[in-house]
């Protein structure tokens, strides 16, 4: 029953706190890490109703404090992929018949959560299981999260808001269903806000959700499932499940109610489900929705005008904040020759000056990389480097894993600017240079767009307004998130939706309007008035 329409304004970004010394919010986060070491955390998998344990525990460390347990999950098999299928198709039709406002009224209420009791505990679950430094959690875990939640109940109330003409002796609207099956949302280890929007995003629009994280990313994803849970999230709506890819791919991408998929990953693994998805087409009920982002090697074009400071702060920020670990971290930077000596002395100092370590100590601006296995990739190219004729390591290059997975943040400077670190993902804090002839700027923008399959961010650094031009109108497809005289990373919820082409993912930004419109089905009805009684048309009527 529809009593009203009701009206979601846009939102305010929630305020990023700053966690000064003698501040009220790191004292309670300092005392919320401390708990959550304390415990030793049990987690469960979400299914329907219930809180799924298996005995095949797979236990959760800090990756810069590997001797310390923080707890176990349970990992899941097929039948629970099934179990949790079957779930959400189990509550999907009372999902979609909510009325609206009932359904917004839940994911409000939960970033209300995230933004005061869960506040600390979020982002102190963040700290702990991701490795992220205090503020890099607070932009995430609280803010990003918080925005997702509320712009995308606006977005969805504007959308539904939009409604055709009708002529005189008729009546028009259109419905925006939910899609018709579940859909599966495959979220990463490097932010918990992404982790939470790819599933609420897709089930604030009334769908049903299979929700898989990253086995790296599940202590601060099993907390935010209880934040949701206690907003009032009907069980079955979202079901959190542990399993591996391939586990989760054979039963949900050959399952005829398979509806949609939204990821953020690698661009193989990508690649993979679209084509497991299109050589089962004959399978589904519908065509599924398909829907991700995937990798970046973003870069940062200096022009030979540029302010050092700016071009330096851009580069240790961008390449170094979370240790380079973020789709958009800029990974490849383009010097000019009249620049470069002043650009690398300063980046040099920069990094000296980096603090490494816990991220208990809120002075270490470096922490740890997620895991071994990412330990030992970024390693073999700062090796690589090291033993390469093409280029030289300027500053960084040490590793070790004795306490945790520590990379000193590196900076390799290339000769050949087709060299593997200037076109490979590396996913990690690891930043490439390549020194340009500064008159040959209209040269390195062909080398900038055609070096790397991806375009996910970028940035030019310029005083010369007609270079930043000529950049911005070069590089329109190199990058979905262009940045002027900035860092290539920190997109905000409502201010500059993110997203990339080309290998970089589907482009359909999240944190907009966009992103929304592939969780919908719209239907047209039309209702005539005065319906005609009679085939015949005037033009038929004898003069």
């Amino acid at each position: 029953m529809s009593l009203g329409t009701f009206h979601y304004p846009m939102p305010a970004n929630e305020p990023v706190l700053q966690y000064a010394p003698g501040s009220k919010e790191r004292e309670l986060l300092k005392k919320a890490i401390a708990e959550l070491k304390a415990q030793t955390a049990d987690i469960p998998m979400y299914i329907g109703s219930k809180e799924v344990k298996t005995n095949k525990k797979i236990a959760l460390h800090p990756p810069h404090e590997i001797k310390h347990t923080l707890g176990y999950f349970h990992m899941g098999d097929e039948k629970h992929v099934q179990q949790a299928i079957d779930a959400a198709l189990a509550a999907k039709n009372d999902w979609a018949a909510m009325p609206w406002e009932d359904r917004a009224g839940i994911f409000l209420k939960a970033a209300d959560l995230l933004a005061t009791k869960y506040r600390p505990y979020i982002n102190a679950a963040t700290m702990l299981g991701q490795s992220k430094n205090v503020f890099q959690a607070e932009i995430d875990s609280a803010c990003e999260l918080i925005d997702f939640l509320r712009f995308n109940v606006h977005y969805l109330s504007e959308i539904y808001k939009q409604q055709p003409n009708s002529a005189p002796g008729m009546h028009n609207r259109m419905e925006y269903r939910p899609l018709e099956g579940f859909v599966v949302a495959v979220t990463p280890f490097n932010f918990t806000a992404i982790s939470g929007n790819l599933p609420t995003s897709a089930a604030m629009c009334g769908n049903v959700v299979v929700w898989k994280p990253a086995n790296t990313q599940v202590f601060a994803a099993q907390m935010f499932m209880q934040i949701l849970l206690e907003a009032g999230l009907p069980h079955g709506v979202i079901n959190l499940i542990y399993v591996d890819g391939p586990v989760l791919g054979k039963i949900c991408f050959n399952h005829r109610d398979f509806a949609g998929v939204h990821f953020t990953g690698s661009t193989g693994v990508f690649n993979t489900m679209w084509e497991t998805i299109g050589k089962n087409m004959a399978n589904y009920k519908s065509y599924p929705r398909i829907v991700g982002e995937t990798g970046g090697k973003d870069f940062v074009l200096v022009h030979k005008s540029a302010d050092v400071d700016v071009a330096v702060t851009a580069l240790l920020r961008g390449a170094f904040e979370y240790q380079g670990q973020k789709c958009s971290a800029a990974s490849r930077a383009y010097i000019p020759s009249n620049l470069a000596e002043k650009i690398k002395k300063k980046l040099i100092a920069g990094v000296n000056s980096f603090k490494m370590g816990s991220v208990e100590d809120f002075s270490n601006f470096i922490n740890a990389v997620i895991d071994e296995r990412s330990f030992d990739k970024i390693k073999a190219y700062i090796d690589g480097a090291k033993r390469s004729k093409k280029a030289s390591i300027l500053v960084g290059g040490e590793c070790s894993k004795k306490e945790g997975y520590f990379i000193q943040p590196t900076i390799i400077l290339a000769e050949d600017p087709k060299y593997v670190t200037l076109c490979e993902e590396i996913f990690g804090p690891v930043l490439t240079l390549y020194v340009y002839p500064a008159n040959e700027f209209e040269e390195v923008l062909e080398l900038v767009d055609t070096t790397s399959p991806y375009a996910l961010t970028g940035s030019i650094i310029a005083k010369d307004r007609s270079a930043i031009v000529l950049a911005t109108e070069r590089l329109r497809n190199a990058a979905g998130n262009f940045y002027i005289n900035d860092k290539p990373t920190g997109a905000v919820v409502g201010q500059q939706p993110f997203g990339g082409a080309r290998a970089s993912g589907t482009n359909d930004k999240a944190g907009s309007i966009l992103n929304l419109y592939r969780w919908l089905s719209a239907r047209t009805i039309k209702e005539t008035f005065n319906p005609p009684v009679d085939y015949g048309y005037p033009f038929m009527q004898e003069p």
